[in-house]
């Protein structure tokens, strides 16, 4: 077969270059003579993504075959339209500026003789190098194609492996062949799986195929048969599972019975597995199998391993996503605007990039678009990039193996993309993000993969990135301090909140809404503005935004007076009204700032130096209350004396 194949290469490749001549392709073309519109082309991926799902596993595989080595992979439907193509960046580079992207074709009439084309039209693999291609912008090419069948026989897709002209080898077309038939031997097993038997020929060359654990059972809970990872999940040897019935080895076993009898889905449920060393926990999927006459015969049980504690990340993290659009206040049309723009991107897949000064909510926003997402359900975690020790980021972010470094547990650590897997991940201040770092973040996004420090297996995550940054970060481009493509990657969908000087409008709205909740929750009563006091709070520019007027109007609470803010929108000073001995008011001239000091440290007195109780009552977060601490130079040391004699009070 392989001599007649080598003998027929020239007349396949004279025979192509013929219709080339009668369709009468010009040698100097270069881009395919048709490419699907956007719309088109969106209308084409859906007509085939069954294709496209089956056949992606195994173009991942060829690829990692071949990947550094100047390659990229294609796929193709039944008329030579490209749906899928990913390789090596340089030469993945050349091939879209030959406009080679998903929505070409590539069969003879739009390209002339190559791989693709040809093989479709002569129904088996070939292989196009250098001149033989018709067109000479591809001389530069070496093509390896094969069809790909449905079960019927019918030509449904080609795929091929492309790399420069010099790195032909006959074993590449080999390459191609067996990928293309693992596919159709997928396609096969679908159409089987569709009229499942008891066969142990099936069960055993297809459960062992998956990274899973695959074990069947008959209702009495007698093993049948074991793919290879059960015995390694579980600990038992093979010998032993056969002598141990199915409920021994994971609590549930009767629901699981229940609910395939009655048709209900078992999926991805966690239960509680009796490991040899011990008890841990997997996700557990059921699968009725049932006779000619549809009555339940058997179970296929799937076990797997449960990637990430997400029902106590929430514990685990301390944060999750309290705040929807509704608790978000504003009347301002361009406030209104970005509100409505978040909420229309809520439930897309591209990342969010949130800009706009300190203090204008955009942690705020970033929780609202999560739980107006379809992620609503899932985890949300909140990383500030500029309160992190750069030393601690990348273990923060991506975990680390056991002994990965000194000091590390000797259990290993999951990051928080890792924890994040299914939910949403906000960071904070991306722009203080570390270079190296923002190499691996964009690894992260392009890959959907994260790798623990120390350790090589690369671990699938499912995560959705909102990023925020006051600073201008097309600037901070230009200076070197933040890669290029890693903005543009997060600037996919930009959403930028106006500083509350440019919503004036807004300001006695959010008064009132601090006024109430703050003194509820202070359990004091709601301080009663004057017309003079909310028009000194109207003509103030609030520089630190919203979360300065929310921390102003809880000192006014407190109080029980509000400090006349002298500086008219300059945001410089205020006043304090005093009495003296003879009770003649008298004006104590402070600035903002101090005001501010005062408070953090009348609070900070209150809870003896405690920093979380300190925050909460605040009404900020720990790492902001850190960062105003440092800036105001407050000197805790006198806090923790305090606690002590707490303490011993309390003793």
């Amino acid at each position: 077969m392989m001599d007649s194949q080598c003998e027929g290469r020239k007349a396949y490749i004279t025979e192509s270059h013929k219709r080339c001549d009668a369709i009468g392709i010009s040698v100097d073309q270069v881009f395919s003579q048709r490419i699907l519109t956007e719309k088109e082309l969106f209308n084409r991926l859906d007509t085939c993504k069954e294709l496209i799902q089956d056949a992606e596993p195994f173009l991942n595989q060829l690829y990692n075959f071949v990947k550094g080595t100047n390659f990229f992979v294609l796929l193709t439907d039944e008329n030579g339209c490209i749906l899928s193509i990913f390789g090596d960046e340089s030469i993945l580079t050349q091939a879209f500026s030959y406009k080679m992207m998903p929505g070409a074709y590539m069969d003879e009439l739009s390209i002339g003789t190559n791989a693709m084309g040809t093989a479709i039209v002569e129904g088996f693999p070939v292989q196009v190098s250098g001149n033989e291609h018709y067109i000479k912008a591809y001389h530069r090419w070496t093509c390896s194609a094969a069809p790909i069948r449905s079960v019927d026989g019918k030509l449904i897709g080609v795929l091929d492996l492309t790399g420069y002209s010099e790195l032909v080898h006959p074993h590449t077309l080999g390459m191609v062949v067996a990928a293309a038939n693992a596919i159709e031997r997928m396609l096969e097993i679908k159409v089987v799986n569709d009229q499942l038997t008891l066969s142990k020929v099936y069960t055993d060359t297809i459960i062992d195929s998956i990274t899973a654990g695959i074990l069947t059972a008959d209702l009495e809970g007698n093993i049948k048969t074991a793919n290879k990872h059960i015995p390694l999940m579980f600990g038992y040897g093979v010998s032993e599972l056969k002598d141990t019935k199915v409920w021994e080895l994971f609590q549930g076993w009767d629901t699981v019975v229940e609910s395939a009898g009655v048709n209900r889905h078992f999926i991805d449920e966690e239960v509680l597995v009796n490991s040899k060393c011990n008890k841990i926990r997997f996700n557990l999927s059921a699968y009725p199998i049932k006779d000619k006459n549809k009555k339940l015969s058997d179970l296929i049980l799937v076990f797997k391993e449960v990637k990430k504690v997400r029902k106590l990340a929430n514990h685990i993290m301390g944060r999750r996503a309290v705040y929807t659009f509704d608790k978000i206040i504003g009347q301002n049309p361009h406030f209104c605007n970005v509100l409505d723009f978040a909420k229309k991107v809520s439930d897309s897949r591209s990342t969010i990039l949130i800009m706009g000064e300190s203090g204008t909510g955009k942690e705020l926003f970033a929780q609202a678009i999560h739980n107006h997402s379809n992620r609503r359900d899932e985890v949300f975690i909140a990383l500030n990039c500029g309160a992190m020790p750069r030393t601690l980021i990348e273990a923060e972010l991506f975990g680390y193996e056991e002994g990965a470094y000194t000091g590390a547990k000797t259990t290993g650590n999951p990051g928080k993309f890792e924890i994040a897997d299914g939910g949403t991940i906000f960071l904070d201040e991306i722009g203080e993000m570390p270079l190296d770092m923002q190499t691996q973040l964009l690894r992260v996004i392009e890959e959907g993969t994260v790798s623990r420090i120390g350790g090589s297996k690369e671990i699938i995550v499912d995560v959705r990135i909102i990023a925020a940054s006051n600073r201008n970060l097309e600037e901070e481009v230009k200076k070197g301090n933040f890669r290029k493509d890693l903005y543009y990657r997060l600037n996919v969908l930009p959403l930028r909140l106006p500083a509350l000087r440019e919503r004036k409008e807004d300001i006695g709205l959010l008064v009132d809404y601090f006024n109430t909740r703050l003194s509820k929750r202070l359990n004091k009563k709601p301080y009663l503005f004057s017309d003079l006091e909310r028009q000194q709070l109207l003509s103030y520019d609030w520089p630190g935004n919203i979360r300065e007027l929310e921390n102003f109007v809880e000192l006014i609470i407190n109080t029980e007076s509000m400090p006349n803010l002298s500086g008219q929108g300059d945001g410089k000073a205020t006043s304090r009204r005093t009495s003296d001995i003879s009770g003649v008011e008298s004006i104590e001239k402070i600035t903002l700032a101090e005001v501010q000091k005062r408070h953090v440290i009348q609070t900070l007195q209150c809870f003896c130096g405690n920093i979380s109780l300190s925050a909460k009552s605040l009404g900020v977060a720990r790492n902001t209350l850190y960062r105003t601490i440092a800036v105001h130079g407050i000197d805790c040391s006198v806090f923790e004396q305090c606690s002590v004699v707490e303490q011993q009070k309390n003793d």
